[in-house]
């Protein structure tokens, strides 16, 4: 296995076997070994089928692994107590018969914190997630991105410790996209949280992470770890990104 350096969570030999609907063995990931740093923002690529979801459920608590360790933090926990994690996911998992402020104060609310407490956070939450003039609009009232931030919102305002995002962005257009991204990076920059985020998209990984985690066809096996070395803000068709870029596509086509 290799000398495991600490880290706020740290993937040991994971594996993934299910069972088919024809009684097949598929195994979805296979012997995944990962450090995550506290405060990092690493985003996981990879193509269809190769076990991005099934990583990040077995990593939230929603899966069990069928080999291998989920170790978090120094407390060597590998059992069923986890820190705070907060899911985002490409749907948009708003409540429809609550508000925008309803939305985002409701896992406060269900943590049982007073109403008045719950009330200024989840607006100081929407001050930060800009959505102010929005706390009584009803989701079928706002546009995508709108929507999305709300979901983030409601996720961060609980403060996890780890923040797992499975491809947020992908039903969103090209230009709310962008400033999704943009938007992210300053949310994950003031809060200091520690993100994985799963995506498709190569250009969306490099602009957004420090780190990015290239997973082969199934079962998936790490094909690479890509540092991505840029300061920010990055510049999509800056000489730096291209090189990234072109290095991300060298090993991907590699696989």
């Amino acid at each position: 296995m290799g000398e495991v350096r600490e880290g706020i969570l740290r993937l040991m030999n994971v594996s993934k076997e299910f069972i088919s609907v024809k009684g097949e063995r598929i195994l979805a990931i296979d012997e995944i070994n990962l450090v995550v740093q506290e405060g990092e923002f690493l985003s996981i690529i990879g193509p269809s089928g190769c076990g991005k979801t099934t990583l990040l459920r077995i990593i939230a608590g929603l899966e069990r692994p069928t080999g291998g360790e989920v170790v978090f933090g120094d407390s060597g926990d590998t059992g069923e107590t986890r820190p705070n994690i907060g899911l985002v996911f490409q749907e948009f998992a708003l409540l429809p018969w609550r508000t925008v402020l309803g939305n985002v104060e409701f896992g406060l609310e269900i943590r049982g914190m007073k109403k008045e407490e719950r009330r200024a956070k989840a607006l100081e939450y929407l001050q930060i997630m800009e959505l102010e003039g929005f706390e009584n609009k009803y989701p079928k009232e706002l546009s995508g991105g709108m929507k999305q931030r709300v979901a983030i919102a409601m996720t961060v305002i609980c403060n996890p410790k780890i923040l797992l995002m499975d491809e947020p962005f992908a039903s969103l257009d090209a230009q709310t996209r962008f400033h999704m991204q943009g938007f992210l990076l300053k949310v994950w920059q003031r809060t200091g949280k520690t993100i994985l985020f799963v995506t498709h998209n190569v250009n969306e990984a490099i602009f957004l992470s420090q780190r990015m985690i290239v997973l082969s066809e199934r079962p998936g096996r790490i094909a690479a770890i890509i540092p991505v070395d840029i300061p920010y803000p990055r510049d999509v068709n800056g000489p730096e990104f291209v090189r990234v870029r072109k290095r991300a596509f060298d090993f991907i086509q590699s696989i």
